[in-house]
């Protein structure tokens, strides 16, 4: 098992699980060529920097965070994983860093030795993605989720026809664990959420709106999409000629 933390770097250098390795979007995001931020590494990037970690498409993997400081950064990487197509068994830790620390294990501040590089090979999952022109030829025949925060995000101006629920209520308890699945079908019936569409979760950059496409994918509902490149992507196609 290859263990990663989604939290940034400097939440991981002040004490993560042995043998963990840092994966944070902080480290795998930037602006695209149309000047889009928080955009993902082209896939030859990201399959590259996974391989240095000795993972392969068939390696297990245990992705933990914080839904804090990471904004939810362990959704958008089992996001990640499923979007690149990967084929072996991909966990979360349930309660992140905060359950580990609350069962008293120990936690260090020196990275896992170096390990052998591998080949990872993406097969790309195009269906979990969606782009703003597609959102905008498919309005009528999806549920956009606004996940941003209400006041200071999604009060100025949000996709048209979103529904708004903020990321933070997909998660409870000291430990933060995702909601179960009867937990979410009952949250999301009451923001009038329907479901009987493809659900489309978005944020600023898909990293909030990661984190809601992991618990939705956790619960057992139909498949939903994250709208990975967000309101950056949205307000950039709309300024386009």
């Amino acid at each position: 098992m290859v263990v990663l933390d989604a939290r940034p770097q400097a939440q991981y250098l002040a004490g993560h699980i042995p043998g963990a390795f840092s994966f944070s979007w902080e480290d795998y995001t930037r602006p695209d060529s149309y000047g889009v931020n928080y955009r993902i590494f082209p896939v030859a990037e990201l399959c590259s920097a996974l391989g240095a970690y000795g993972i392969s498409a068939q390696s297990t993997v245990l992705i933990y965070g914080d839904a804090d400081t990471s904004w939810g950064g362990e959704g958008w990487l089992a996001w990640l994983f499923a979007y690149l197509g990967h084929q072996g068994p991909v966990y979360l830790l349930d309660g992140g860093i905060q359950a580990w620390q609350a069962a008293r294990l120990p936690v260090v501040t020196t990275p896992p030795a170096t390990v052998e590089a591998v080949s990872y090979t993406a097969d790309l999952q195009q269906q979990l993605a969606i782009s703003a022109q597609q959102i905008a030829a498919r309005q009528d025949q999806i549920t956009l989720v606004d996940t941003r925060n209400y006041w200071l995000e999604w009060f100025p101006g949000h996709l048209p026809q979103a529904v708004h629920l903020d990321w933070k209520e997909f998660y409870q308890g000291d430990t933060k664990s995702p909601l179960d699945g009867d937990a979410l079908r009952q949250l999301l019936a009451s923001k009038g959420i329907d479901v009987s569409k493809p659900v489309v979760y978005y944020c600023t950059g898909g990293i909030r709106s990661g984190y809601c496409w992991m618990v939705h994918e956790l619960s057992g509902l139909p498949s939903a999409i994250n709208f990975e490149g967000g309101t950056e992507e949205w307000d950039a196609y709309r300024k386009t000629p």
